[in-house]
């Protein structure tokens, strides 16, 4: 095998390669930029950064000239044949080479995922003799300045492509390519035709690769060839991994805790070594003693009927899904008491011998070992047989076998558990294809037991102490199965009640959530989530909004759409006796021990001001006392009410970081990116008028600017009758001026064309007495000759621009809520997805949650069709129906005559 020649291409200088090396070395992450505003960036406009701090900003010293734009083709194509030395990788190599880079056209056959420019190379060896690592890194044309990392599967050998969707998405949802992400994966640092094919464990350097030292080295080097391409790193990177991927993700913020600002861990491989002496403690159960304890495909169904009929309606629902596993698990000795043979013998298939019981208790126990593995792990979990785990039937092809004595090597026709225990102790421990593993002891290995706990410090990812990681505020997911039949969920939960030990349970109320899936499988099983994973880390990560309970969707064929809550460990679905049972509004989580209460995370430390206006235009500050909970509003301008009115009251606790209010029953909701949502008294009755307000603004024009879906309600001063508004609206970064647009025939949304046809304009002119935008109509900034009609808060969510319009004029009054009109990527399905606390100017005040295609209120849902009538807008059908538009974790609804602003919670 030939090493790459080692100086860099000429196409990357060496000060790059510094500042590279820093990155990656020192974890010294550069300042993110502000997401490019491609919408009024393409209407002609230069492209301004957004600056959400009102005060003046040093001017940057004089830089060399920027050599004119490169077209996507002429960028790609520089990317073939770079070379990077092994000093650009963080752990030893043989450096790395771009082995072909091809720009992939959005209209290419078979493509669905955008225009994109599709890089595979390889990774060479630090010891000639072993593999190489084969990458791929994936850069879209329409890059939205975020990156994904996706793990592997089984003992890998397959390159992952980065093409894939998110795993356990909802359906239709698109890949993250397609929606501008950069993502990169590997083949684990070694090439085989089978993901159970062990036998690249006999090289130290692929068995290490294959432990998570690949990880690394394709993260560098896809962070390299990033910066060639865009000349910048992500905003956001994300680590997406499932079973030994799922293990890829958690070892890697073990190991390198600042590389990801967010993980994805499902059904993740952890306690791998662990696992592998499970596998071989079955096939001893099943194999030994001339295969006594074997149970053949009636057998194993007998088992998992009785725990069906035991144990099915203890979640109060027959529906062939056992969600309270623990309860369960109490009665499991008798249903096997119920199985035995009279006498103990095999008298045939509707019954057990004590052999067989025996088999069935050494799959279900956890594996208790006589020395530890690597971070003090002395246990193995085992898998919920008894309590709904399928290891045969129509939802899974992981079976005991179809013989009492196995191959040597194991094949597909012995017992799945045991094949890939095997492999690991063939390759991995004691590096002897022809060994028989089934006389080798997981408790007691005797003379192998030193290089299984070498094995175990390679491969194993149980380290409890990820306060680094969560220490920067970065986010971790995790989900398992409680019916998983590969990974033991018990081991996750084992990990997970170690890492909260180790880093305490405010941190992980903080920065972790971990859900457990009844009936789930390993990506089978009697119910298969769909969910919007990725939307939920974002909104985390970039919102500051924690995910809690969610709602999933099955996806098995025979039960396909079906609905159940995605509940926090420990807590299970539980039917509340009424409804129909397929439906997630029917259930409630419940604790099977204690979910430790969730305190709000969003509120500030100190007392804080925040700048916004409510449903009549007003113009509004509202100001905050944490260690009071007391708070007052301060009217701005009004048509209502004199400027400098003053309201003040103390909100009281209501649920997580909601709020209730003095101001006639409105309550206040705080959400990530110092936002506050509330109400405020009228001048007159028992009702509020709903507000929302912003901690960070901006006096900057061009923060601003950008091509916008406009949703509204305004109010005619004649007789106070209230309309819906809806529409686009661009402000533009080239002058302080705006433009809107009107659909001639809805009077509603429309794609931003300035040649439209109902069309009002006007400018925008910072007043540092109130803190605000004078919202102008008519005339031009430079003749200062517009009708002045209230104002424009330039709020500033987590860097990003989320105007608000006050009108306040001779002839109407109201608000207009603004959110970016995508010009390329449509909005993706699901993007939208969480909890809102939506207030409306009729006086209601409601929880929404948006999954996927669906919208639950209540009692009842809705049919979401995204991008409809127009890009960025959401459409809802059925018994909920209107129009949402999103921004910066703000939700907006136009509904019936009723306009309504929800946060995130």
């Amino acid at each position: 095998m030939k090493n790459p020649p080692t100086p860099w291409r000429k196409k990357i200088v060496s000060p790059l390669l510094a500042a590279l090396v820093c990155t990656l070395l020192a974890g010294c992450n550069p300042a993110s930029e502000a997401d490019t505003q491609s919408a009024a960036n393409n209407s002609g406009d230069p492209a301004e950064p957004a600056s959400p701090d009102p005060t003046p900003v040093t001017p940057e010293p004089p830089v060399e000239p920027v050599s004119p734009a490169l077209t996507a083709q002429q960028a790609c194509d520089r990317l073939n044949d770079v070379t990077l030395p092994a000093s650009a990788i963080t752990l030893p190599s043989g450096g790395a080479r771009v082995e072909k880079a091809t720009l992939i056209l959005a209209d290419a056959s078979g493509n669905s995922l955008g225009e994109y420019c599709q890089v595979r190379g390889k990774i060479f060896p630090s010891n000639s003799s072993a593999p190489e690592i084969n990458f791929a890194v994936n850069l879209p044309t329409q890059w939205n300045n975020k990156a994904i990392h996706f793990g592997g599967g089984g003992f890998n050998g397959r390159l992952i492509d980065g093409t894939e969707t998110v795993r356990f998405s909802l359906p239709n949802n698109p890949a993250p390519l397609a929606q501008g992400y950069a993502t990169w994966g590997d083949d684990s640092g070694h090439q085989s035709g089978s993901i159970t094919d062990g036998s690249f464990a006999m090289d130290d350097e692929a068995l290490a690769n294959y432990g998570g030292d690949t990880l690394k080295k394709t993260h560098d080097v896809a962070l390299l060839l990033l910066q060639q391409r865009y000349q910048k790193m992500p905003q956001h990177s994300y680590f997406l991994g499932t079973s030994t991927g799922g293990r890829d993700a958690l070892g890697y913020i073990q190991r390198w805790p600042l590389d990801y600002d967010g993980v994805i861990a499902n059904e993740p491989a952890l306690n791998y070594t662990g696992t592998r002496l499970s596998n071989v403690a079955v096939g001893r159960a099943l194999y030994l003693n001339g295969g006594a304890g074997w149970l053949n495909i009636n057998k194993t169904l007998l088992v998992q009927q009785a725990a069906m009929e035991a144990c099915d309606r203890l979640d109060g629902a027959a529906d062939n899904v056992i969600s309270n596993v623990e309860g369960c698990r109490a009665a499991n000795k008798q249903v096997l008491a119920n199985l035995r043979c009279p006498g103990g013998g095999d008298s045939g298939d509707t019954c057990l011998s004590d052999a067989q019981i025996a088999t069935v208790e050494v799959i279900e126990s956890p594996l208790k070992l006589n020395y530890p593995l690597a971070n003090g792990v002395s246990v193995a979990g085992g898998y919920n047989l008894l309590e709904g785990t399928l290891v045969a039937g129509p939802f899974t092809t992981r079976n005991l076998g179809t013989r009492p004595v196995p191959a040597n090597p194991a094949v597909k026709a012995d017992a799945n558990m045991y094949v890939t225990g095997d492999q690991w102790v063939k390759y991995f421990v004691t590096r002897e294809p022809a060994f028989d593993a089934l006389t080798f002891n997981p408790a007691d290995p005797g003379t192998y037991t030193q290089r299984v706990q070498q094995v175990s410090a390679i491969t194993d990812a149980t380290n409890p102490d990820i306060s680094e990681f969560l220490g920067h505020q970065h986010r971790l997911i995790l989900l398992h199965g409680l019916a998983d039949e590969v990974i033991s969920p018990n081991s996750t939960i084992a990990w997970y009640q170690a890492m909260t030990d180790s880093v305490g349970q405010d941190a992980v109320n903080q920065g972790v959530r971990f859900y457990t899936v009844p009936g789930m499988g390993h990506g089978t099983g009697s119910f298969l989530p769909a969910w919007n994973s990725l939307t939920a880390l974002e909104n985390w990560v970039e919102r500051g909004v924690a995910p809690g309970n969610r709602w999933v969707m099955d996806t098995n064929a025979q039960t396909y759409g079906r609905t159940r809550p995605l509940c926090q460990y420990p807590s299970w679905p539980k039917y509340q006796g009424a409804g129909s049972l397929d439906a997630a509004i029917n259930y409630s989580c419940t604790d099977s021990g204690n979910v430790v209460p969730q305190a709000c995370a969003h509120l500030p430390t100190t007392t804080t001001t925040y700048k916004g206006g409510d449903t009549f235009g007003e113009e509004l500050t509202v100001q905050f006392d944490p260690a009071t909970m007391n708070y007052s509003i301060t009217v701005d301008a009004s048509l209502q009410r004199p400027a400098g009115t003053l309201r003040s009251g103390t909100l009281q606790a209501h649920s997580g970081c909601t709020f209730s209010s003095d101001e006639n029953g409105a309550q206040f909701t705080f959400t990530g990116g110092g936002v506050l949502a509330g109400g405020i008294a009228k001048v007159s009755g028992a009702e509020f008028l709903p507000l929302i307000a912003f901690q960070n603004i901006s006096s900057d024009y061009k923060a601003v600017a950008d091509i916008y879906n406009a949703s509204g309600i305004q109010h005619s001063v004649s007789n106070d009758s209230a309309t819906p508004l809806s529409g686009s609206a661009r402000l533009r970064s080239s002058a302080a001026t705006w433009q809107t647009c009107q659909d001639p025939n809805t009077q509603g949304f429309i794609t931003y064309d300035a040649n439209c046809t109902l069309s009002s304009k006007g400018y925008i002119a910072w007043n540092s007495d109130r803190n605000a935008f004078d919202y102008f109509v008519g005339g031009t900034p430079d003749k200062s000759n517009g009708t002045l009609s209230g104002s424009l808060i330039s709020g500033m969510v987590n860097g990003k621009p989320v105007p608000l319009v006050l009108t306040r004029s001779a002839t109407a009054y109201g608000m207009v809520f603004y959110a970016q009109q995508p010009s390329a990527l449509p909005l993706a399905a699901g993007a939208a997805d969480g909890n809102y606390r939506i207030s409306s100017s009729d006086g209601s005040q409601f929880d929404t949650e948006l999954s996927g295609t669906t919208v639950f209120q209540a009692n009842s849902y809705g049919v979401l069709t995204y991008n409809q009538p127009v890009l960025g807008v959401i459409t809802a059908a059925g018994a909920i129906s209107g129009s949402y538009t999103t921004n910066g974790g703000i939700l907006s609804l136009i509904a019936d005559d009723s306009f309504g602003l929800g946060l995130l919670y």
